[in-house]
């Protein structure tokens, strides 16, 4: 359930790529410096959510979900616009996505958080249990 005033919307055509270009290459540490045909790349290949003032129409929120629709999927791309932080809209952002997915009967979601831990937990997400299991290849 979103809070008052906001709402999600799947609709890729309501997303405002400069906008979520310039959230994300200015002030979203995993992605400062992304260039916009990347960011353009990512949209267009992934599952995108936006969050929206009901007021206004403005866009106020971003996620983007990679999968196969079948095991696995990578939430990443997570941002609230600093005006709209402490309503809870990441965290119900974060949940409608996860609501979206459900469907598809997934056996993992998986994301990755510097300082959003207590967001992702309060939608239902918890730390690896054998993170040795797991390797990267590239940025860390």
């Amino acid at each position: 359930m979103f809070p008052a005033g906001y709402e999600l919307s799947a609709d890729a055509g309501r997303l405002d790529p400069e906008l979520i270009h310039r959230w994300l290459s200015q002030d979203a540490y995993w992605a400062r410096g992304r260039s916009r045909e990347k960011q353009d790349r990512a949209i267009s290949n992934s599952l995108n959510f936006g969050v929206y003032d009901r007021n206004c129409g403005r866009q106020v929120g971003y996620a983007r979900v990679v999968t196969d629709w079948a095991d696995f999927a990578w939430l990443c791309d997570v941002y609230i616009a600093p005006q709209a932080r402490g309503k809870g809209l990441g965290t119900a952002l974060v949940a409608a996505v996860r609501e979206h997915l459900a469907p598809y009967g997934l056996r993992r979601i998986l994301l990755a958080t510097a300082d959003a831990h207590a967001v992702y937990a309060r939608a239902g997400f918890a730390p690896l249990t054998k993170p040795e299991q797991w390797m990267t290849l590239g940025a860390q």
